[in-house]
């Protein structure tokens, strides 16, 4: 049977990592039929984690893939954010039915579980090789070579690192781009919706931290909650469900009753970083992309988006240039001040929304109900690229 995929350069682009960039990767290259392979450090991908809002600018990116009809089939539209402080009084309340009706922009949460699932069965199972995790790469004169950690290795054309914050290769690359903790730390659930809570995204800011709530599919509430803290803390990473209840108690209903019906095995603690804005993704042969190039926080809920937008660019330039050092390169250049932008973005509204002060906090309230409709508008057009 001939092969289904065209090889650049007599060659195989290694894509290393199976999260949700280096699996959008592998999609976006088999539709410009490109020849790939995946490698994905843990032994299995399993359907784990919490919840993903995928914004407007994520879901046009998987609608040119063909995928985000089955994305919306298993997660839920969001049609309003909505700031609010802890006794439920709206901070920002933004209708974003606008963008849809506009630029068919839609705003879509899914479990993160249920999105890989969506994003393996468009992969074909040989495609992807697992337990292979990456310690070194070594570059030669047609192509590259990567040194897995069981002693094997894999010669490709090229390598695109999809690993995540925490890459080794971008380590090896630029070995002093390491993670920049935000400052706060952040508990993650889902649970079963019980309110009725639909086609809303609600964030509460407050004096005892930060939480916000959003439906996913099959009738859930994903929710995370984030309160300021020092890094690795003990105290912090040892609570339990009862404490966040008791740290939240008296924030407006539902939030106290959704951390309580949440299972103790559903909830996920992590301290909240980023990466420090890098002047280079693209290295010859070598392209650096999603959180291994551009991790960012959460604030915005643009981090799977810009990765899942890299996957469609990246894809998009190898198809036009038989030489893999041209093609990252102009995704380079396509995509340094877009991914600065939203990290740099991302990083201020987190030390906005963090504010625990009870004086602080009551001007800085004050100044967001005063922003104008349309200035919340222009932002989030930014934001979705649209701007």
């Amino acid at each position: 049977m001939p092969n289904p995929y065209r090889v650049v350069m007599n060659n195989t682009i290694l894509i290393l990592g199976g999260g949700i960039a280096g699996l959008t990767t592998a999609i976006a290259l088999q539709r410009k039929h490109i020849d790939f392979m995946v490698f994905e450090a843990v032994p299995e991908i399993t359907a784990v984690g919490s919840g993903i809002s995928l914004a407007g600018n994520a879901m046009q990116a998987l609608e040119k893939l063909s995928v985000a009809d089955d994305v919306k089939a298993h997660g839920h539209l969001i049609t309003s954010m909505i700031i609010q402080d802890e006794k439920g009084n709206y901070l920002s309340a933004l209708d974003t039915r606008k963008f849809i009706e506009e630029h068919g922009m839609y705003n879509v949460a899914i479990h993160r579980g249920d999105l890989h699932k969506v994003l393996l069965k468009n992969i074909p199972t040989e495609k992807i090789l697992t337990g292979k995790k990456a310690v070194r790469i070594q570059e030669k004169a047609d192509g590259v070579v990567v040194m897995f950690a069981d002693g094997s290795e894999q010669q490709g054309a090229a390598v695109i690192v999809a690993e995540g914050i925490h890459s080794a290769i971008r380590k090896q690359l630029l070995p002093d781009s390491q993670p920049r903790y935000s400052g706060y730390t952040c508990w993650r659930g889902v649970t079963e919706n019980q309110w009725g809570i639909t086609q809303q995204a609600i964030e509460t800011w407050g004096p005892a931290g930060r939480l916000g709530y959003v439906p996913i599919g099959n009738n859930n509430v994903y929710w995370f909650a984030c309160k300021n803290a020092p890094q690795l803390d003990e105290r912090m990473k040892n609570f339990t469900i009862s404490d966040l209840v008791k740290n939240f108690n008296g924030y407006a209903h539902p939030i106290p009753e959704i951390i309580s019906s949440t299972p103790p095995e559903n909830l996920i603690w992590s301290d909240i970083s980023d990466l420090k804005p890098i002047s280079r993704f693209a290295f010859n042969r070598v392209l650096l992309i999603g959180d291994a190039a551009h991790a960012t926080t959460p604030n915005l809920g643009q981090g799977a988006c810009l990765g899942i937008e890299d996957a469609l660019l990246v894809a998009e330039e190898l198809s036009q240039q038989n030489d893999p050092v041209v093609a990252f390169k102009s995704f380079e250049l396509k995509r340094l001040d877009r991914a600065h932008f939203i990290v740099n973005t991302s990083y201020r509204l987190g030390k906005i929304a963090q504010v625990e002060n009870k004086i602080l906090a009551g001007i800085r309230n004050f100044l967001v109900k005063l922003t104008p409709q349309h200035v919340n508008e222009k932002q989030v057009a930014k934001v979705l690229n649209i701007a």
